[in-house]
C-alpha cells in the first residue's frame, strides 16, 4: 500500500474530531468535517495549494453552520451561554453571601461572586442569606435593592 496524501488528511481529520470530545463547540467536530472533505480533494490528486484553499473554503462554510444549527442540539434547554450581564438576571431574587478570605457580602450569578452594593444608599454589606433583588452590574460589583419581608 503506497501512502497517499489524502491519508495525512483523514488523520488530521481523526484527530480534529477526537479533539472535539473534550471542547463541545462543535467547531473542531467542522474543522475535522472540512480537513475529511480536504482528503477527497488530495485524493482526486489535487495540488497541496489547492488542498489548502480547499479546506479554507470548507472551514468557512461548515464553522458557522456547526456554531449556528448543530451546536444548540447538544446544548441543554433553557441555558443561554454568555448571558451574565446582558440583562437576563434583572428582577431574579438571590441571598447574599459571604466570602471566606475577606468577609466580603456578595451574590452568585450563574456560579460566579460579584461583590454587591444597594442602589438606595450604597451600602456594601449585609448579614449573609439576605435575599436581595439584582438590578444591573456596575463593572463587577452586582447593584441590588434589599427585598421587603413578605407578609403572610
Amino acid at each position: 500500500m503506497e501512502w497517499n496524501p489524502a491519508y495525512t488528511w483523514l488523520i488530521i481529520a481523526l484527530l480534529l474530531s477526537l479533539a472535539e470530545l473534550s471542547s463541545g463547540g462543535m467547531v473542531l467536530l467542522a474543522l475535522g468535517m472540512a480537513a475529511a472533505l480536504t482528503a477527497l480533494l488530495a485524493w482526486l490528486g489535487l495540488s497541496l495549494a489547492w488542498q489548502l484553499v480547499g479546506l479554507g473554503i470548507l472551514a468557512g462554510v461548515l464553522v458557522p453552520i456547526a456554531i449556528k444549527f448543530i451546536r444548540p442540539w447538544f446544548s441543554p434547554r433553557g441555558v443561554a451561554y454568555g448571558t451574565t450581564g446582558t440583562g437576563v438576571e434583572k428582577g431574579r431574587t438571590y441571598h447574599t453571601l459571604k466570602r471566606d478570605f475577606d468577609g466580603a457580602t456578595g451574590i452568585k450569578v450563574n456560579g460566579d461572586f460579584y461583590r454587591i452594593r444597594i442602589s438606595e444608599n450604597g451600602a456594601t454589606e449585609l448579614p449573609e442569606g439576605t435575599a436581595v433583588t439584582f438590578k444591573t452590574f456596575d463593572g463587577t460589583t452586582a447593584i441590588v435593592t434589599l427585598d421587603s419581608p413578605k407578609e403572610h
